[in-house]
Order: C-alpha cells, then sequence, then structure tokens
C-alpha cells in the first residue's frame, strides 16, 4: 500500500463490558471517525481509501473485539497486514471479573460470547480470545475502578491533542490504596507517609481540591522535601522517556482513601510537568468515593 497521505489511525479493542462504547463514543467527539465492528477483511480497503488524497478522514478508529466469532483469526492477521503498511496505535481496555459481572447485571445483557446466561463463562473466553490482542497493545487501560466520566478523560487525554509535540502523552492519576492501584500505572509514587488531613477533625470533610486541605498538606515539611526530590527525578525520566520512544506514561500517586494528600500532590506533579513543557493530564479517580459531609 502507498501511502499517499498522512491518516491518524487508531484501533479500540478490550473485553465487552470494559467501556469500548463509551470510549468510541468520546474518540467521536474529538472528531475520529468511528467504525465499529468492520468485517477484518474490509480494514485494508477502508484505510486504503482514507489514505486517497482525495479523501477527507484525516483520524480513524476502528474498532475492534471478540464479537467476530469464528472471524477473529482473520482480524489479527488484519493488523498484521495494518502494521506493515501504516503506523497504527492499539488501545485495549479490560476490568477485572466481578466489575464485568456487575456492569452486565446492571444492563441485563447477554455476554455475546456465551449462548446461556453464564456470564462468567462469556467473560473467560472474551479473555482468551482476546489475550493476544491484549499482548500486542500499545497501551491497556484498566476500567474497573474508572467512571463513565473518567474513561472520557483518559480518552481525551490520549487522542485529544494533549502532546504538544512530544509525542509523549502523560496522565497522572491520584487514587486510593483501599480501592487498589491502578493497574495501566507505569509508575506508582506512595504518598502515606504524610500526615493524613483525614485525621484533623475541621478537614475531614474537605477533599484535596479544596484549599483548607491544600494548604495543609503542602505546608509540612517532608512535603516539601517529597515534591523537591520527585521533580528532579521527573526532569530526568521525562526527556530520557521521550528518547526512548515512550508515547504513553501513566504516573499514579497513591494514599489511604485517595481524597486528601493524593489528589494535592497528583496536581502539583502535574503542574511541574507541564512547567516542563510535557503536555500532562491529571485524574482524580476516588476523590469523590466517600461523600463530603459539609
Amino acid at each position: 500500500m502507498t501511502v499517499e497521505r498522512h491518516v491518524e489511525l487508531a484501533v479500540l479493542s478490550g473485553l465487552s463490558g470494559a467501556g469500548r462504547s463509551e470510549a468510541a463514543k468520546a474518540l467521536e467527539d474529538l472528531g475520529w471517525y468511528v467504525i465499529d465492528n468492520l468485517p477484518p477483511q474490509l480494514v485494508g480497503q477502508m484505510v486504503a481509501l482514507a489514505l486517497n488524497p482525495s479523501s477527507l478522514i484525516s483520524r480513524i478508529a476502528l474498532v475492534m473485539d471478540a464479537r467476530g466469532g469464528a472471524s477473529f483469526e482473520e482480524a489479527e492477521a488484519a493488523l498484521d497486514a495494518l502494521g506493515e503498511s501504516v503506523d497504527f496505535r492499539l488501545v485495549f481496555l479490560e476490568a477485572d471479573d466481578a466489575e464485568l459481572v456487575r456492569r452486565f447485571d446492571a444492563t441485563r445483557r447477554r455476554h455475546p460470547l456465551t449462548a446461556d446466561e453464564n456470564v462468567i463463562a462469556g467473560i473467560r473466553e472474551d479473555r482468551r480470545v482476546m489475550r493476544s490482542f491484549r499482548d500486542r497493545a500499545d497501551l491497556v487501560i484498566d476500567t474497573t475502578n474508572l467512571t463513565a466520566r473518567d474513561l472520557r478523560f483518559k480518552i481525551n487525554a490520549l487522542f485529544g491533542g494533549a502532546e504538544q509535540g512530544t509525542g509523549l502523552t502523560t496522565t497522572v492519576v491520584s487514587f486510593g490504596y483501599k480501592y487498589g492501584v491502578p493497574l495501566d500505572a507505569d509508575m506508582v509514587l506512595d504518598v502515606r507517609f504524610l500526615p493524613n488531613p483525614h485525621w484533623v477533625e475541621e478537614l475531614r470533610p474537605f477533599s484535596g481540591l479544596d484549599e483548607e486541605v491544600r494548604g495543609y498538606v503542602l505546608g509540612q515539611s517532608p512535603t516539601a522535601e517529597f515534591l523537591e526530590r520527585t521533580k528532579a527525578l521527573f526532569e530526568i525520566l521525562m526527556p530520557g522517556f521521550i528518547t526512548e520512544g515512550r508515547h504513553y506514561l501513566t504516573i499514579a500517586i497513591g494514599c489511604t482513601g485517595g481524597r486528601h494528600r493524593s489528589v494535592v500532590l497528583g496536581d502539583e506533579i502535574a503542574k511541574f510537568i507541564q512547567e516542563l513543557g510535557y503536555g500532562c493530564n491529571v485524574i482524580h479517580r476516588d476523590v469523590e468515593r466517600e461523600p463530603l459531609a459539609r
């Protein structure tokens, strides 16, 4: 295939129930031409049409998953052929079994890979069939603890132009250890060594988004030293990641509940990365887990 023009190409894949539809909607909102469940035999033709000089399509997202059943091996072959002709990014969405079961129960949908009501059997078959796609993915996103809003925000960060020309998309995620470490994190920083605002009665109702908590956390001497050393670390890491050809970087900042310390430090680290000249987005995964008692 002769490339006549530049076209951005992404392949969106993953487990049923892991959020592909929500991610596809987010891409459409960003102006991507999204094609869901295109027969593998037509993938090459679709890309060839997009590469034609007369085409107006500049960004294509192909949604590929196990719904193709017997043709899924052809989907793998289509990806192999595609990789020989154009560059593309493969993003794979997944979630743990319990969360996937909960989502299928909530929507009263039957799993597409089982003929009966045995959702777990369908999930296991889905994982088996999709293993090769997951293994070759450029980025795996675990949506177990993400809201639909969080997932859309993450897709916006990855495909919405936040890279600022560096080729590296960086996301800082604050989280609570009691809800689990983000599985897609490349780096995890534990800030539970800092004094916890939760044990200060007048601060407990607030979150790290409030000035009362920010002032308390940033006013601690260990915080100042932690930020100083962390900033020095990222001054070395960021250009190194780019030199090594890294396209995605997820930095997870964790405290106990994900409402106070990790939120404040996540914002500070993201701000510093932006000051270095790199695009950086922030997701506070667990900040709203516990209602504010005001």
